[in-house]
Order: structure tokens, then sequence, then C-alpha cells
């Protein structure tokens, strides 16, 4: 998603449990990938409506913001990590709008993917063609 090195690269993670409408976040793939994001050189942010303070004490060294558009300022990419409702229903348009570069990686198959390209993101998907 990022091109190469991670290097320096700001990722927003959106979600952090291991399912929606849940602040449990035992055993959640969405924190392994984002320290191990952080392990490969980049500046990682987290949000989640609800396990937001279970992560934070769980895997304090990453970073943390209340809301997906506070994670993802200034970020070379977005990760769509747990399927909350509030992230399906970004705006991808005025989402746009606080990063740095328009890529996203749909880890939950959650988003709209012809609303996420018409707005110009690069759309990436785990278990869904590309073409």
């Amino acid at each position: 998603v990022c091109d190469g090195s991670l290097l320096g690269k700001h990722i927003a993670v959106l979600g952090a449990a291991f399912k929606p409408d849940s602040d449990d976040i035992r055993d959640s793939p969405a924190l392994n990938v984002a320290a191990q994001l952080q392990l490969q050189g980049a500046v990682v942010c987290v949000t989640d409506p609800a396990a937001i303070d279970n992560a934070r004490r769980s895997w304090p060294q990453l970073d943390y913001a209340p809301t997906p558009e506070q994670a993802a300022h200034r970020a070379d990419a977005v990760l769509v990590l747990t399927e909350w409702r509030q992230y399906r229903d970004l705006d991808p348009v005025a989402f746009g709008q606080v990063v740095a570069g328009k890529r996203v990686l749909d880890g939950r198959n959650a988003l709209d993917r012809e609303a996420w390209t018409a707005a110009g993101w690069t759309y990436r998907a785990l278990g869904r063609r590309t073409d």
C-alpha cells in the first residue's frame, strides 16, 4: 500500500477490537498488525470507538486518537481492520481531505470499493481482486 519502505510513513489503523461493537482486544489481529507496522518503522496511530482504552493499556507503544479523522491526519495510508459501522459510513471524499495519501487497505471488506475509488483513493482489500 505504501510502495516500498514503511520507514517514516504515517499509517492510520481504524479499529483495535477483534470485532465491531466490542471493547475486547484479546488476540486482536488489528493491534498485531499495528505493532508490526511500527516495528518496520511506520508511525502508527490507532483509533477505535470502544476499545481504545484497553488497547492503550495493552499496547502503550502505539499512538492513539479518539476519531478516524484525527488518526488519519497526514496519514500516508489508512487500514480498516475492524468493521465498525462508523468506518463503513465514512465519506471518502471528506476523509480524503485529512490524509497525505489516498491509500486504503480494507482488511474487513467493509467499505464500498466503487465509492472510495471514485473519490480518488487507491483501494486494496484482503481476499478481493483489484482488477
